[in-house]
């Protein structure tokens, strides 16, 4: 995957290893962890999922710096066909339209590029600043799954399942 996306105000990049010791950081912030865990061990969760086969990872920068990744990951049966994304960004960057510009890119390019009619993403359900940036960009809910992932702390927490048709776009 050598694609290279352009958002309004960030770049969306394929993830390499050198990225790993950033996104690793970022990801041990207590905004970040508390949302996407992975163990002890998070330099070697975070090349997990850049090694991952199954999701397509993209380092998100802001002017040139490493600002979050997002992914996507597919479902090819012709039945059912959709793709997925996940996204995290640095908290220092929260609150700017970071978020929503970068799954918004990513969002265009599975469309237009992929080819994909319907998109699904599943923020946990208490996850309001997630759940308000999907819908900025036309994500709608579709329902509650409960008790849908584990938390930290060990008990189990609702997620919200979200999902957007070409069309909805926005």
């Amino acid at each position: 995957m050598s694609t290279v996306l352009y958002g309004a105000q960030v770049t969306l990049r394929p993830s390499t290893a050198a990225d790993i010791p950033a996104l690793a950081a970022i990801r041990s912030t207590p905004e970040v962890y508390a949302r996407w865990r992975g163990g002890d061990d998070l330099t070697a969760a975070v090349a997990e999922d850049l090694g991952d086969p199954e999701a397509r990872s993209f380092t998100v920068e802001l002017a040139g710096e490493v600002a979050g990744a997002i992914q996507w990951g597919a479902e090819e049966d012709p039945d059912y066909r959709h793709a997925s994304i996940d996204v995290y960004l640095d908290p220092a960057v929260h609150g700017r339209g970071l978020g929503a510009d970068a799954v918004r890119t990513l969002a265009r390019h599975l469309i237009d590029e992929h080819g994909y009619r319907r998109l699904v993403i599943d923020p946990a359900a208490d996850n309001a600043a997630a759940i308000g940036c999907y819908r900025k960009v036309g994500f709608r809910e579709v329902g509650i799954m409960r008790q849908y992932e584990r938390g930290p702390d060990g008990s189990w927490h609702d997620g919200l399942l979200m999902d957007m048709l070409a069309e909805d776009l926005a």
